[in-house]
């Protein structure tokens, strides 16, 4: 395929939409178009920054003849409303997580990429992340034997921000745009959880204000149990300063555990610092794996399109799929089941 793949983009209320433009201007493959915002200061910004055309109208954006993918960016409760749109015009997607705050909408979107024939792609960077794909890797290919516990620790520390709190992105605290900081952010370790190790059978979860009140939550902690029992532990915070073990996973063979791979622990992590390291029966000792630590997090989010990309140039899968969206989002809602009536939650939901 050696003509440009046009991008379109619907919103930049999302701030990865920006980290995803500023990557994808420096590949030779792709033609950043067009795009369509509800605020139109902040559309024609990102337009003039990113070299696209700004309309106030999205049907241009739907039936612009040069854009064949388009990156849904706005807020979590309009992704149902934007890509039943998109797939209707014949147009490809990739959606920001979480896919959406229900289950009836992430079918939707499912049915309508169908219906179309249009490839969907969820926006799940820590699948891209050459760390994380490391540890996929190494758990599949059986170097820890059968896995008991893994824990990930995911967290951010926007809730102390008054800028985060106020600024343009303070829908993000909004219930009725995107639930809560769980939903907008646990939604990331979850789709980790179901990649590593399958869909699980019961979650038990705590999910609370611990340290302010401007959200409807900052904090949780979730236990996820699998068919064969075994445990995944989900900690994910808005209230985190800092931090440094991200992942542990423990098998009957071996122990991996992976350091700085989230937002409050990349940008301090120390010079020589590792990455992930390996301890196994055969070799019991602490290996580093020499993996990179990206010097910010935006690294990680800027993993996404190239993924997208290729698998519209190369008609492929995406790598991250609906069924995976939908997965993520129904692991967050049982969590939050859980912890509203104090019990444990199966799945299906």
């Amino acid at each position: 395929m050696n003509t440009k793949i046009g991008i379109g983009v619907i919103s930049f209320a999302h701030g990865h939409s920006q980290a995803y433009c500023r990557r994808m201007l420096t590949y030779d493959d792709v033609r950043l178009v067009a795009c369509w915002d509800d605020d139109e200061a902040r559309g024609r910004a990102a337009a003039d920054e990113y070299g696209m055309t700004y309309s106030p109208h999205l049907e241009d954006i739907l039936q612009h003849p040069d854009i064949q993918g388009v990156i849904v960016t706005c807020e979590t409760n309009r992704h149902a409303e934007m890509a039943v749109a998109v797939a209707a015009a014949g147009k490809h997607i990739l959606c920001q997580k979480p896919m959406a705050l229900t289950l009836a909408d992430c079918d939707r979107m499912t049915v309508a990429a169908q219906k179309a024939n249009v490839k969907f792609m969820m926006a799940h960077q820590m699948r891209h992340d050459p760390s994380n794909i490391k540890i996929k890797e190494l758990i599949d290919g059986g170097v820890l034997g059968r896995i008991g516990l893994l824990r990930r620790r995911h967290c951010i520390p926007v809730l102390f921000s008054e800028n985060f709190i106020n600024g343009p992105t303070h829908w993000h605290i909004d219930p009725e745009k995107n639930m809560g900081m769980w939903m907008d952010d646990a939604s990331h370790a979850t789709d980790f959880i179901h990649w590593m190790l399958g869909r699980p059978v019961s979650v038990m979860a705590e999910i609370e204000n611990t340290l302010t009140d401007v959200a409807p939550d900052d904090t949780g902690v979730a236990i996820y149990k699998f068919a064969g029992n075994t445990m995944a532990v989900l900690v994910n915070s808005s209230v985190a300063l800092a931090g440094e073990n991200t992942t542990e996973v423990y098998g009957d063979q071996g122990v991996l555990i992976q350091n700085y791979d989230d937002l409050v622990s990349t940008a301090i992590a120390p010079p020589g610092g590792i990455a992930l390291k390996l301890y196994t029966r055969d070799n019991p000792t602490w290996q580093d794996l020499g993996m990179d630590i990206p010097p910010h997090h935006g690294e990680r989010i800027s993993g996404v399109p190239r993924a997208f990309i290729d698998c519209l140039k190369y008609d492929t899968e995406p790598t991250v799929t609906a069924k995976d969206g939908r997965v993520a989002v129904e692991m967050v809602l049982g969590a939050y089941q859980s912890a509203k009536e104090g019990r444990r939650v199966l799945f299906p939901l």
